[in-house]
């Protein structure tokens, strides 16, 4: 199959382009990096032409309400089209556990708008929702500073490798369109100021973390289902803490 992952040059998408390609799959690596541009539309005919599965792991460039909102606005929109003008057979979007249940967040809102406009274009689709990444644990602990401190709510979390996702992606796009969404998470939940002490004594940050039930993730007051799966999600295989090790271990080569 021909297999176009918009995003392709980035966390998730390079890695499933590499999964696709290892199954012996055609995965077309697309973004403004190899002159694929679903917001200008620039190269997107000639990217969908002969495509039957299209996964948009793209990130919007700023995290900015508006900005971002009409990011995901406009690139699902010219993407729905350019697809449906090729017979696309099958509409993938990674989105976010749980985005509805944060209205505060910028970013979230404009993953629910995504959801809705893939929902109601008619065609075959999966939304497939993840949890927190790993890699981004230490950008959530640099968001959450009081002067020396960092204040993070106790409310439950549920991350999950990038690597997780990935598999997860490749496995929906090789399968028939769920007309619905997964969700996916990592192995194991924990309170959010647990995840990023754990962080900080593996890379060796001497900063003090406060549980603070007040603190704001990025705009929204947490309770223990904001940042966790509904019941049934597909966990993913790989703890936090190997991941912390696996990644101390290639830092250091």
């Amino acid at each position: 199959m021909k297999i176009v992952v918009i995003g392709g040059t980035g966390l998730i998408g390079s890695k499933l382009v590499k999964n696709l390609t290892a199954r012996g799959h055609q995965a077309l690596a697309a973004s403004p990096a190899t002159g694929v541009n679903s917001i200008t539309r620039e190269g997107l005919a000639a990217a969908m032409d002969g495509a039957d599965v299209v996964v948009d792991v793209a990130n919007a460039p700023s995290w900015e309400d508006q900005a971002v909102l009409e990011f995901f606005q406009t690139s699902t929109r010219n993407l729905l089209a350019a697809e449906a003008a090729a017979g696309v057979g099958h509409h993938i979007a990674l989105s976010i556990v749980a985005c509805e249940r944060s209205p505060a967040n910028g970013y979230f809102r404009a993953k629910v708008e995504q959801e809705a406009l893939i929902k109601a274009s008619g065609q075959p689709y999966s939304l497939v929702r993840a949890t927190q990444f790993f890699e981004f644990v230490g950008g959530i602990a640099e968001s959450s500073l009081v002067g020396d401190e960092v204040h993070l709510s106790p409310a439950l979390i549920q991350p999950i490798a990038s690597d997780d996702v990935a598999a997860a992606l490749t496995d929906v796009a090789l399968a028939t369109p769920l007309n619905g969404t997964l969700e996916i998470a990592g192995p194991e939940a924990m309170p959010l100021d647990e995840l990023v002490r754990r962080f900080f004594r593996a890379t060796h940050d001497s900063r003090t973390v406060v549980a603070d039930v007040h603190a704001r993730y990025f705009g929204d007051v947490l309770n223990d289902r904001s940042l966790t799966p509904g019941e049934h999600p597909r966990l993913g295989a790989i703890h936090f803490e190997d991941w912390l090790a696996r990644s101390a271990a290639q830092a250091a080569r």
